[in-house]
């Protein structure tokens, strides 16, 4: 039976997030329930379908791109802590997002998830980018979850219905890889970028995108304006109820945009024309 994990917000709870300490994004269309669901059971493994849950531990993957970008030993911040404390740094790191200060927009639809600024008396130096995702389901688990949270002790458990969600793989070529070359792009052309772009997404999504781009890209050990690092993320081993699983890095790569960019279009994994050909006859059930 495919499972939900109900960890942001259990049954029945306020809708709390343990990862943000702010409200659960996972509701229902008319914002009357909080489903609370971080993560779900797919072929794949324990998938991570919430963003949110890489934040655990105060942001530690954030601090983890800071330390990479700018160097150990330098206070990290959050906007408001920024803000508060801002005359006695003389230098720090401030990450600006949609839960720390604001999301950075730039012209009318181009929204970065996350900027982390590296300032030194009162002076912007540079910064880096940093883009999150998780994977999107399709489906829905509606009915599990409602099972689960009349569930009682004195429910019959072979009679909970199995969730019906899936995965949105096809939003990976669709959506998430154009979305980083595109802002790729932009961090690349600005005078205050040295380090690119960091992506950081769970290992099992970045799998499908190897499935797109091939599994060799060549890795580079020198960092620039035009360079995309990847960290990759688990869940850790299972634990006990009311308790959470440990956030646990998988790899880091190191690539050039170019390079990226040149195999989504043109990659090894590319159907060719003949592939294209046999698909069409086949609908159409002809030689």
């Amino acid at each position: 039976m495919s499972q939900t994990y109900f960890s942001c917000a259990y049954p029945g709870s306020m809708g709390g997030c343990p990862f943000t300490n702010k409200a659960c994004i996972k509701i229902n269309h008319d914002q009357s329930i909080t489903y609370g669901t971080c993560s779900v059971t797919s072929p794949y493994g324990d998938t991570i379908i919430c963003p949110n849950r890489l934040y655990g531990n105060n942001y530690e993957i954030l601090a983890r791109v800071g330390r990479d970008a700018f160097g150990y030993g330098i206070p990290f911040l959050m906007y408001n802590q920024f803000i508060e404390a801002r005359a006695i740094h003389q230098e720090c790191i401030v990450a600006l997002g949609k839960n720390s200060g604001r999301e950075i927009q730039v012209g009318r639809s181009l929204s970065m998830d996350w900027v982390l600024a590296y300032i030194f008396e009162a002076t912007l130096i540079e910064y880096v980018g940093i883009e999150v995702q998780s994977i999107d389901i399709t489906g829905n688990y509606r009915d599990a979850w409602h099972a689960y949270k009349n569930f009682t002790p004195s429910s019959n458990k072979d009679l909970l219905p199995s969730s019906q969600h899936g995965l949105n793989w096809a939003n990976v070529h669709k959506r998430l890889i154009p979305q980083i070359i595109r802002k790729s792009l932009v961090y690349s052309r600005s005078r205050l970028v040295n380090k690119g772009l960091y992506f950081i997404l769970p290992e099992i999504v970045y799998r499908k995108f190897e499935d797109i781009l091939g599994s060799d890209i060549p890795l580079t050990d020198a960092i620039s304006h035009d360079t995309i690092t990847v960290y990759t993320y688990k869940l850790g081993e299972l634990v006990p109820h009311g308790c959470q699983r440990d956030l646990i890095q998988v790899r880091m790569l190191r690539f050039n945009l170019e390079e990226f960019s040149g195999r989504f279009v043109s990659g090894p994994n590319l159907p060719s024309g003949d592939d294209l050909d046999q698909a069409i006859k086949r609908v159409l059930g002809v030689d």
